[in-house]
């Protein structure tokens, strides 16, 4: 039974759509690439495969190939950079590629490790975001810049949607479970993922592709708020700070507009 459940996640992985080989075929090829926000980290259901990617069902990806009729390509992977998507995700790209999907940077940035520094060492925090910020400023443009041309020149005739970061945490900076968070720093952090978001934008938009900004649509679905959807500090750690299963049906919903 166990063999026949990995074999099952590595199937799902390849096809979002199960249907017969030659019907497949003949269906659209979408390719989800990027990070843990678009593999599904925080829905705490992952897909039995080698390795620690978590991709999930209830990812954005695998939801939306299914309800558009798309092959997919599921290679997004938690804790991918630029170089990673470069280098590991571009292989099932092609001239025949309809839709292309990607949220990538914030691990460029080290935002996840800003993050649960701030959760736990406030002083220490600062510092951390500073560095961050600088990165976003001066470093990530460029990385943008060349993950961005690779996937144009793989897949020639996709549109290609570019999925930004929502912001963490209130306007209010709510605090909220046994951390070092403070409102102070949560604030700074939203900053810093405001600042992200308007390098992706500027960079995808340079591009000519489509750029989604989730912003606006998780207000009042923060970490800290009454109905969340973004998990706040959680065992087993890697999934902090991510999309719940909600926030995935948000990405579905944006995504699938524009699609």
């Amino acid at each position: 039974m166990a063999n026949r459940n990995r074999l099952a996640g590595l199937l799902a992985l390849a096809v979002g759509v199960l249907v017969p080989a030659a019907s497949a075929a003949a269906l659209p090829q979408y390719v989800a690439l990027g990070d843990s926000y678009s593999s599904g980290v925080g829905t705490g259901s992952y897909y039995e495969e080698p390795g620690e990617c978590y991709r999930s069902s209830k990812a954005y990806g695998p939801k939306v190939a299914t309800s558009k009729g798309y092959t997919l390509s599921f290679q997004a992977c938690a804790g991918a950079k630029t170089t990673d998507v470069n280098e590991k995700q571009l292989g099932t790209l092609s001239a025949t590629t309809s839709r292309v999907t990607i949220s990538i940077g914030g691990n460029d940035a080290g935002f996840g490790t800003v993050i649960l520094t701030c959760a736990s060492n406030a002083s220490a925090c600062p510092a951390a975001i500073a560095e961050a910020d600088e990165f976003g400023k001066t470093k990530l443009p460029k990385l943008l810049e060349t993950t961005y041309k690779d996937i144009s020149t793989k897949a020639t005739t996709a549109k290609v949607i570019v999925l930004a970061y929502p912001k963490l945490f209130t306007k209010e900076g709510t605090t909220c479970g046994m951390n070092a968070l403070t409102s102070a720093n949560e604030k700074k952090l939203n900053e810093t993922a405001e600042l992200l978001d308007g390098v992706i934008k500027e960079r995808a938009e340079a591009a000519k592709f489509t750029y989604v900004n989730p912003t606006s649509a998780f207000e009042s679905h923060e970490v800290c708020s009454t109905t969340p959807w973004l998990d706040g500090q959680v065992e087993p750690l890697f999934e902090s700070f991510h999309p719940n299963v909600a926030g995935q049906s948000e990405f579905t919903t944006l995504i699938e507009a524009v699609f």
